[in-house]
């Protein structure tokens, strides 16, 4: 497994094909909830991880705000779970911030997700909260 960031329109429609498979499809998050203005903006670092055969398996965005680093649509395709994936993807993400001078990273985890997070470093510091029908809660990390 290869994590790239997404530097070619292709790599980028990669990750926004996993999102879709994944939040859209699986989850079945209304479309306009899922898509953003952050989806289009050169500032908004996407990552990809690529297997062996570059079938794309999971995704991740980083976007770098004043105080911190927020983490975004950490998604892995079903058929790859559980084989590391999306912890090279968080690799690549922390890796990233720290490079970019990000000392603290935050994102919204889905409440099922937290023990994923929780085994990287990361703390809830929130009570449940709905983002697009899921609870999520908010969790930081500290560089």
């Amino acid at each position: 497994m290869t994590v790239r960031k997404a530097t070619t329109e292709k790599m980028r429609q990669d990750a926004l094909k996993i999102r879709n498979d994944v939040f859209v499809v699986e989850q079945h998050v209304a479309p306009e909830l899922e898509w953003d203005e952050f989806d289009q903006k050169p500032e908004t670092l996407m990552f990809v991880d690529y297997d062996m055969d570059e079938t794309p398996l999971s995704t991740g965005r980083l976007r770098i705000l004043p105080e911190y680093g927020k983490v975004e649509r950490i998604c892995t395709q079903a058929f790859a779970r559980g084989k590391g994936s999306g912890r090279k993807i968080m690799e690549a993400i922390e890796n990233e911030a720290r490079i970019q001078g990000v000392t603290k990273l935050k994102l919204g985890a889905q409440v099922t997700a937290i023990p994923f997070y929780e085994k990287l470093g990361y703390e809830v510091c929130s009570d449940i909260f709905l983002d697009a029908g899921i609870d999520h809660k908010e969790m930081q990390k500290q560089l």
